[in-house]
């Protein structure tokens, strides 16, 4: 299970989220509102290296090289 990193559009709270699947819906903490997933910080393969040009989009990606 993933932890992403999500912020909300309606107070601007950033936040992160421990979820069972990356398309999951998330509710802001503060507010209730439905929280936008923030593509942002270093992303890792599978073995746990850096991947080199991940977009972090796992449903479009060709796979970690």
């Amino acid at each position: 299970m993933p932890v992403l990193q999500y912020v909300c559009p309606a107070c601007g709270k950033r936040f992160e989220e421990l979820v069972k699947k990356y398309d999951e819906a998330v509710a802001c903490p503060v507010c209730g509102a439905a929280a936008d997933r923030e593509w942002a910080g270093e992303m890792y393969s599978a073995t746990g290296k850096p991947a080199k040009k991940c977009s972090g989009n796992c449903k479009t990606c060709g796979g970690c090289r």
